[in-house]
């Protein structure tokens, strides 16, 4: 097992088309190309024998007393690892030049360079490739100019280095030694590129140097367009960053995670594939985005989100699917990749998302809350695709499904599915009456209040004092910690409040939140899962809506306690508070920015009656 990083050790580097993840002690052990949801060239993070990686970095066999670290220079997606020991001190920088064409690239390069600022360190190479998947051959050829050239199935490697590195052949892969002393910089580059494709050149200074100032300019003059100035100014920029890189330049489709197949539990078998377009979590994203000033990226995500709105044609048959290829193509069959070990032996390693099938009605509430973000609602077009959904949706939302957590338990009449079917009737009543569009607004009023009247109804718990998962049941669900946010309550509603301290008792643990009671409500897998990053940075945002800003706060700085070493998040937390599940996860960062964002505007308004008298104040006391 020592063989496999703890998932929270990376960092992630990326070029808005792909991304890799880079070990804390220098080791490529995921990347996907030439797209985000292509099949993989490196994947020891899922298979450490078969997988394939990329090591380039000091050669911590032949260094006593050594201590590593990572960072990313700040503000900035260049990922540094720094490697200090008595002979020497030096560091490995990581990054690949940002792609903002509206056109799908093959080419996409990986670059890194190493340097050392004190005595001498010893450094090694080892490019391990292993493609689609580590299921597909590859030749190696090593030309002229001493560089390497890896065929696989329809794809190129080309690997050159510059002149203190001698590349030489180990079988079918690439390994190197060297050795720098104070001063002086090596690099290499990993470029792939469609098969016959790239021509091959040298490798010159001015080129690293041209490569590595273009990626820190483009993220420090992108970064200029927040407007946050607030408390967690750090913390809201990295998952600002984050959510960048994990948004697909062409289509402005954001993808959920960078990753597939990394486990809620260790040893367990729910492990997903995430490289995909939720409407659901990009909906969600562009909240963020619009909320921190980022309109464009909003705008490239609502126009893809129209096209899909046109396009029809779903693999569920419903006019929106929950999720896509970052393409905008429906069809994402799932398979097991049963050669592939799983993450410390979690199996199955699964490709493609089953769950691409299911009817998850939420979905068009958070489409319809997107699009309401933006004045120019689609023009003409755009509206008149809107109204189709949601003439439908008045004819078909009064059925059960399969909810927002995609369980594989059978379908219910899920609580926060209804809300979310209020949400998509009261934008759009919104966005027809503002802009004075053309619509049957009569009917959606009264299927708006029809919904919300079902909701009070058959929503509430009475001995609970709660809203509940689904109709059928008592258990609570911390996707209605959104009720507040998108206006279907008060924050400060009694009824709320009431399933606010409901949830404390039963889904909250030292301030992190489970998303619900699994033995309580079956959702037809096996095993347990941590406490989803998502819900506790939902749960923050709700106790500052709700007024309870001490806990508030003190939940939220908790929680920052469990980012990475670099800033970032996965899914879950586990119970010794190790991250787990595909990372970095996009739901966290976005909700990371609105729990930041709520919380300041609280703190601002000087807003400490925080309704605590009857409850435990936190210890130390926060």
């Amino acid at each position: 097992m020592n063989d496999y990083p703890p998932i929270a050790d990376h960092g992630m580097i990326g070029d808005l088309q792909t991304a890799a993840l880079v070990s804390g002690t220098g080791t490529i052990d995921w990347w996907c190309t030439p797209r985000f949801d292509s099949p993989s060239v490196f994947a020891s993070l899922l298979d450490s024998e078969r997988g394939g990686h990329f090591r380039f970095a000091a050669d911590l066999d032949l260094i006593a007393g050594e201590s590593v670290r990572q960072l990313y220079l700040p503000d900035t997606a260049i990922l540094v690892t720094r490697y200090m020991a008595p002979s020497g001190v030096g560091e490995v920088a990581d990054f690949m030049e940002p792609n903002l064409s509206a056109v799908p690239s093959d080419r996409h390069r990986v670059m890194r360079v190493a340097r050392v600022v004190r005595g001498s360190l010893p450094f090694t190479l080892a490019c391990r490739p292993r493609f689609d998947y580590a299921r597909a051959a590859h030749t190696l050829t090593m030309l002229d100019d001493g560089s390497a050239l890896f065929r696989g199935p329809g794809t190129d490697l080309h690997l050159r280095a510059s002149d203190r590195i001698t590349l030489r052949p180990e079988g079918e892969d690439v390994v190197a030694e060297f050795t720098l002393q104070a001063g002086e910089t090596a690099a290499i580059t990993l470029t792939a590129d469609r098969a016959g494709a790239h021509s091959p050149s040298p490798l010159t200074a001015a080129e690293v140097r041209g490569g590595i100032e273009a990626c820190h300019d483009f993220w420090l003059g992108w970064l200029r367009g927040s407007r946050y100035r607030g408390r967690w100014q750090e913390m809201v920029n990295r998952s600002a960053i984050t959510l960048k890189l994990l948004t697909y330049a062409p289509t402005g489709a954001p993808i959920a995670a960078a990753t597939m197949g990394l486990p809620e539990q260790i040893g367990g078998e729910r492990n997903w594939d995430y490289r995909y377009t939720w409407i659901r979590d990009a909906s969600l994203s562009v909240r963020a985005l619009i909320d921190l000033g980022f309109t464009e990226e909003a705008h490239a995500f609502r126009t893809w989100l129209r096209d899909r709105l046109d396009a029809g044609g779903t693999a569920s048959g419903e006019p929106l699917q929950i999720m896509y290829r970052i393409d905008g193509d429906p069809h994402l069959t799932e398979e097991t990749l049963d050669h592939l070990e799983g993450y410390q032996k979690s199996a199955p390693v699964r490709a493609g998302n089953a769950a691409a099938d299911q009817i998850q009605l939420d979905i068009y509430g958070e489409a319809a809350d997107a699009l309401a973000q933006a004045q120019d609602i689609g023009g003409i077009h755009g509206w008149r695709a809107f109204v189709r959904l949601l003439d439908w949706l008045a004819d078909t939302w009064d059925r059960p499904d399969e909810g927002i957590w995609e369980t594989r338990g059978g379908r219910q009449d899920f609580t926060y599915s209804r809300l979310m079917t209020w949400v998509a009737f009261d934008r759009g009543i919104r966005m027809a009456t503002t802009y004075s569009r053309p619509a049957d607004v009569v009917r959606w009023t009264n299927t708006r209040d029809t919904v919300f009247n079902q909701i009070v109804r058959r929503g509430w718990n009475a001995r609970r004092q709660a809203f509940v998962q689904h109709y059928a049941t008592d258990v609570l669900d911390a996707s209605l910690l959104l009720m507040p946010r998108v206006g279907f309550v008060s924050p400060r509603d009694p009824a709320w409040l009431s399933t606010l301290d409901a949830m404390d008792q039963e889904l909250v643990s030292d301030s992190l939140v489970y998303r619900y009671d699994p033995v309580a409500s079956p959702d037809g897998l096996r095993g347990s899962e941590g406490t989803f990053n998502l819900c506790s940075f939902l749960y923050v945002e709700a106790l500052a809506r709700a007024g309870r800003v001490r806990q508030a706060r003190y939940a939220f700085d908790k929680m920052l306690t469990y980012a990475n070493h670099v800033g970032l998040f996965a899914e879950e937390i586990g119970p010794s508070g190790e991250q787990l599940g595909n990372f970095p996860q996009a739901f966290t960062h976005l909700a990371l920015v609105a729990a930041a964002m709520a919380l300041d505007e609280q703190l601002d308004r000087g807003d400490r009656a925080d309704g605590l008298a009857a409850r435990p104040v936190p210890p130390y006391g926060a």
